[in-house]
């Protein structure tokens, strides 16, 4: 549809265009609020930076840690910025089969945003139409479901993913699965708070009155006014997702060992933590801890933005 021309000849936006200038104008100041803080901003170029370089790792690192065949024994607990017998300068050092710790942190880093990532994609679709269900139909189902919420919330998260890994074995899926249902109830119990809110609202009131399919009031109409609480939250619950499979392969019970996991190289490299092996286990407990850390700064400068009563 064309734009049309007022009287004066002022030309008149589209419920398009307007739409989408309002929409540009909204990033555009949360991203001014975002940005005022310099440690936010500064997380969130190290979440980026990270990022890239795991998901670029077959690229930018001088070996594949997991391919047995391109492994030599004789390289073996190599101190940091040693050269090995490929011809290059292992600048993290190398473990106990000769695998160069940078590239086999960067490997193991991508299998965690991967999997923090995916589990709280996940989670957060089933939390969302949990907590949905709940408020927008309220009575008997709003109370089973919530009463459910309530007695996953009361159990530590660590075990319940503890006795479902045990449960479903050892692999990345199995791994996302024991996250999402160990995570989102979270999602849930923040969705069902901020719906329960909206519910009484007129405009929930006005489109529950029309012929409006269920699912439409729910997911054009309720679901827009409770994203803000829930971005923080997945920002949150993504870090919390990316140290859980860092416990668990720490522990054994994550991914093999055939997989890369920043679990699993600190867990190897403990056992040296009395020797002048440290670095074994302190370089990949680094980049899981600044990792983390940055995650939830992001996510508590999104809060901070997102709060109603910090706005200007």
């Amino acid at each position: 549809m064309s734009d049309t021309l007022s009287p004066e000849g002022a030309t008149l936006a589209t419920p398009a265009a307007a739409k989408a200038d309002s929409r540009a104008t909204r990033l555009k100041n949360f991203w001014a609020d975002f940005s005022r803080s310099p440690v936010a901003v500064i997380s969130l170029v190290v979440i980026v930076l990270l990022a890239a370089l795991s998901f670029g790792a077959p690229w930018v690192t001088p070996q594949n840690p997991y391919d047995m065949a391109s492994l030599d024994w004789m390289d073996a607990f190599l101190h940091p910025g040693t050269e090995g017998s490929g011809g290059y300068v292992h600048l993290l050092g190398t473990d106990n089969a000769g695998r160069d710790m940078l590239s086999a942190i960067l490997y193991g880093l991508r299998t965690s945003f991967v999997i923090g990532l995916s589990a709280g994609a996940l989670a957060l679709m089933v939390g969302i139409c949990v907590g949905l269900t709940a408020a927008y139909f309220g009575g008997r189902i709003e109370s089973l479901l919530m009463r459910i919420v309530d007695l996953q919330l009361s159990m530590p998260a660590i075990l319940l993913a503890l006795v479902l890994v045990a449960m479903l074995g050892q692999g990345v899926a199995q791994i996302v699965l024991a996250l999402v249902v160990a995570q989102y109830a979270y999602f849930a119990r923040t969705t069902h708070g901020a719906a329960t809110v909206e519910r009484g609202k007129d405009y929930i009131e006005a489109a529950r009155s029309t012929p409006l399919p269920t699912r439409r009031v729910l997911f054009r109409h309720l679901l827009p006014n409770v994203l803000p609480p829930l971005i923080v939250v997945a920002t949150v619950q993504v870090a919390s997702a990316i140290a859980l499979e860092a416990t668990l392969s720490f522990l054994g019970v994550g991914l093999p060992l055939t997989e890369p996991s920043l679990g699993s190289l600190i867990s190897n490299g403990f056992k040296y933590i009395h020797t002048d092996r440290t670095w074994l286990s302190i370089y990949p407990g680094l980049f899981l801890m600044v990792t983390v850390v940055a995650i939830n700064l992001v996510g508590d400068q999104v809060r901070h933005v997102l709060d109603p009563r910090n706005q200007r």
